[in-house]
């Protein structure tokens, strides 16, 4: 990795889910743990953690449909609550057909398909199905893992992408990376603005223009079904949590000086995987937190 041929020094990451990720930092397994589901401010106290942003991504739907390319289904997250509650069950239903008028959708049954292990990507879905739809928020909420009403588990964005892959009629939901790079059947949501969007750059970047960085608890911002034409409604931030008081102020540092150097030089490599950089001011912002949180016998770590 670039990092590694600048500094010398390695990154081992593994791809185990927002919930296992909280779960090894909190026993101080690793030196620092990621999550894209934020950690309570209550939680991080008990913890001694500082959380803070790395970089921007956006959560998709995916669906398999014979007939149906990518973007080209149109769909709202009602519709979509309605369908993980149970309540559609097939793909030519009036409320889909309404919204998609000269597409032929077949007489086939919704297969949803959700995580089945802890993660973040559930967190943000549910998230988003807790804002749009109050039957979704009272019966079913918004958790790293939730008592889905109806459909089929897959373990990571791994098995929910193979899982919609496979199975004919199957709607999901994974990271986008994970969409593009299976070639997934993405499709356009409608934003609060009323927008039917695709799942792109740009509009991941609109909505984290919105989000209010300034005064969010332990960078904790919403970009969930933000304002504004252009904006898609399911984006968020992947988090980083680091012990405010490590074991190794050398191993602290180094954590430290990767992520710093990320956020100078890993914009294109970021672009490239389809997640959006932090802006400028957040990761100032995130660079004084650092020097006033992380302390090894009460003297700051970093001092850059």
């Amino acid at each position: 990795m670039a990092y590694k041929e600048k500094s010398g020094v390695g990154l081992n990451y593994q791809s185990i889910g927002s919930g296992a990720g909280q779960t090894q930092i909190f026993n101080r397994t690793v030196d620092f743990g990621a999550s894209d589901a934020p950690v309570a401010t209550d939680k991080l106290a008990q913890q001694k953690l500082l959380q803070f942003p790395a970089v921007i991504g956006s959560v998709v739907p995916i669906v398999n449909l014979d007939g149906i390319e990518a973007d080209k289904l149109k769909l709202t997250g009602p519709v979509i609550a309605d369908i993980y509650l149970g309540k559609i069950k097939k793909w030519n239903d009036k409320v889909i057909a309404d919204l998609n008028p000269g597409v032929k959708l077949p007489d086939l049954g919704i297969v949803p398909t959700y995580r089945s292990d802890g993660s973040g990507t559930t967190f943000v879905f549910a998230t988003y199905l807790a804002d749009v739809s109050a039957e979704w928020k009272s019966k079913v909420g918004a958790a790293t893992s939730v008592s889905w009403p109806t459909g089929a588990g897959g373990k990571g964005n791994e098995g929910v992408a193979g899982t919609v892959k496979n199975t004919k009629g199957a709607i999901g939901y994974v990271e986008y990376i994970y969409a593009s790079a299976n070639k997934l059947v993405t499709v356009q949501l409608q934003n609060k603005a009323g927008k039917f969007v695709s799942p792109t750059v740009p509009a991941f970047q609109a909505a984290a223009a919105n989000a209010d960085w300034a005064n969010a608890k332990d960078f904790a911002a919403s970009m969930i079904n933000t304002p504004g034409d252009t904006t898609w409604p399911i984006t968020s931030a992947t988090f980083i949590l680091l012990p405010k008081e490590p074991k190794s102020a050398e191993q602290a540092k180094e954590v430290m000086n990767f992520f710093d150097w990320a956020f100078k030089n890993g914009a294109p490599i970021a672009e490239k995987l389809h997640y959006i950089p932090l802006p400028a001011d957040v990761a100032e912002r995130v660079r004084k937190a650092w020097k006033s949180d992380v302390m090894v016998d009460g003297k700051p770590v970093w001092s850059n």
